[in-house]
């Protein structure tokens, strides 16, 4: 190969190649699972649902030439809210993993497959606080700590996250990657376009009081 032909196939490359999206997104501290608090909820505790129309748990992937954006479409969840301090609350959900979608749609199907996700064998995906600290990467207001189940994985997960609350509800903005192999999720893809280890994670959590 000449050098004219070796910078071409460079250049090309470097045309085709897709930008990391978790580039510059807060990684997620990733670590064995913690115990969760036994107590439960004082009795003041504001009880509040979340509200999937108005919520949404959303992900992106990447290969090296290209990026994926995605959601989990059905989940629940409730919030201990106490004393309108987010501190001294708690948080749960759980994901319906067969509620996959993304685009182009035939990708569904694989990233269902027990090459990814496995929706069959691990049809629940679930997160359950163990703390929530005040202040946080990126101009966050709080760090939230909790054990995610995933792919039949479980682990800690320490992420940033914008927490709002009033005396009767609890608003939730995060965003920040996760390595997919940390949940057993260790598709390579193609040898020439291999998939990325870290997702994003993007979440948008609206709550409102249990009727």
């Amino acid at each position: 190969m000449t050098k004219h032909a070796a910078l071409l196939g460079l250049a090309v490359f470097a045309l085709a190649a897709c930008k990391d999206p978790a580039q510059d997104k807060t990684k997620a501290e990733t670590s064995e699972a913690k115990q969760a608090a036994s107590a439960p909820a004082p009795a003041e505790a504001v009880r509040l649902a979340i509200e999937p129309a108005t919520s949404k748990i959303e992900w992106t992937g990447s290969k090296v030439t290209a990026k994926h954006d995605g959601a989990f479409t059905s989940f629940r969840g409730n919030v201990a809210l106490v004393a309108n301090d987010a501190t001294k609350s708690s948080v749960t959900v759980e994901i319906d993993t067969d509620s996959l979608t993304t685009t182009p749609e035939g990708l569904i199907k694989h990233l269902k497959s027990p090459d990814f996700f496995d929706v069959e064998k691990f049809p629940k995906a679930s997160f359950a606080s163990t703390s929530i600290a005040p202040g946080g990467d990126k101009g966050a207001t709080h760090t939230v700590t909790g054990n995610l189940t995933f792919h039949g994985v479980t682990k800690s997960i320490t992420f940033p996250a914008k927490i709002r609350t009033t005396a009767s509800s609890a608003d939730v903005d995060a965003e920040f990657a996760i390595n997919r192999k940390d949940f057993g999720l260790v598709y390579a893809g193609k040898a020439d376009d291999l998939i990325r280890d870290d997702v994003v994670i993007r979440l948008t959590i609206r709550s409102q009081p249990k009727s």
